[in-house]
């Protein structure tokens, strides 16, 4: 029989279970060659985008199937921006297990885990603030994943809309941040040795004359082959690129983006995966920029959805 969860049967599901080892587990899967991941479907619309991110781990019990939207201008309708579900499936049987009703919830936390597991690797030791471009929902979702992973409780936040930028200073003072607002990334780019970008945004908001040494960037806007967070010369500056998977990242993303321009080489590129792995170290230096470009895998819908299930079956 079908289980069909909703919201608020998933946030409680989710309430007990520690993500961040899921995430990793994961993106080890995936850099091991042990998951089954085709390339992403997406539907461009006039007002939003669609997409579909569809997977499985190898000899595990599920396989997942996810549809998640954005529709940018829906906040101005009292909408949420991202919407979605996720179908889980037997991967012996093919039937249909659990239907996640999540309006989208899921990829928005499975994303802003990434973050953790990334700061976690490539964070610099010290950091003395921490910058976050864009005022949305995984803005605010980056912040309360990376609590746990990086003391520094300063933050300058860089949005476009007065109005937004600072119910998003009143939110994260909430939760014991000391906040400063700005409308320039430049000072994000100056101030800040952890940035993590959140935005839709197609065309470059950090140049690489805004980065000081020593600075690790997670970036999360650029999904799609058109979008772009870094300028290319950021990219080509970093004296590491991580993905989440490089055959992804070659045709959507920060990465897609510099090799099309020609300042970078695959061969720099390193998957998150062989860092959790032990295969490539964590950061190593204190000058370094690093990069990690997430355009959001299968396999995190594949561990997260699993998670929910198996947490709603034995509740």
């Amino acid at each position: 029989m079908t289980r069909v969860l909703t919201r608020d049967v998933i946030e409680q599901a989710l309430s007990g279970i520690d993500l961040l080892p899921l995430m990793e587990a994961g993106f080890a899967a995936y850099s091991e060659g042990r998951c089954n991941i085709p390339p992403v479907g997406e539907l461009m619309l006039e007002k939003g985008e669609v997409h579909i991110k569809y997977g499985c781990i190898t000899g595990g019990r599920y396989y997942v199937v996810k549809v998640a939207s954005g529709f940018y201008g829906n906040p101005a309708l009292g909408l949420a921006s991202s919407n979605g579900l996720m179908l889980v499936f037997d991967q012996a049987t093919g039937a249909l297990e659990t239907v996640l009703l999540d309006e989208g919830m899921l990829t928005d936390v499975r994303t802003a885990v990434a973050g953790a597991v990334a700061a976690r690797y490539l964070a610099p030791r010290h950091v003395e603030h921490i910058g976050v471009i864009g005022t949305g929902m995984q803005a605010r979702l980056q912040l309360q994943y990376l609590m746990p992973i990086v003391a520094c409780r300063k933050l300058i936040a860089c949005g476009r809309t007065p109005q937004h930028l600072e119910a998003y200073r009143r939110d994260m003072e909430a939760l014991g941040f000391d906040v400063q607002t700005t409308d320039d990334p430049a000072v994000v780019g100056a101030r800040c040795q952890l940035i993590v970008t959140t935005t839709p945004a197609t065309a470059p908001l950090l140049l690489s004359e805004h980065i000081r040494p020593g600075t690790h960037i997670s970036a999360f806007g650029s999904d799609t082959p058109h979008k772009q967070e870094l300028a290319s010369g950021v990219l080509a500056r970093a004296s590491r690129i991580v993905v989440d998977s490089l055959a992804q990242c070659r045709l959507r993303g920060e990465v897609h983006q510099a090799l099309k321009a020609g300042v970078i080489t695959e061969e720099r590129i390193e998957e998150i995966g062989d860092l959790v792995l032990g295969r490539r170290p964590a950061r190593t230096d204190d000058d370094g920029i690093t990069v990690f470009d997430s355009t959001g895998l299968a396999v995190q819908d594949v561990q997260i959805a699993t998670a929910v299930t198996q947490a709603a079956v034995t509740a």
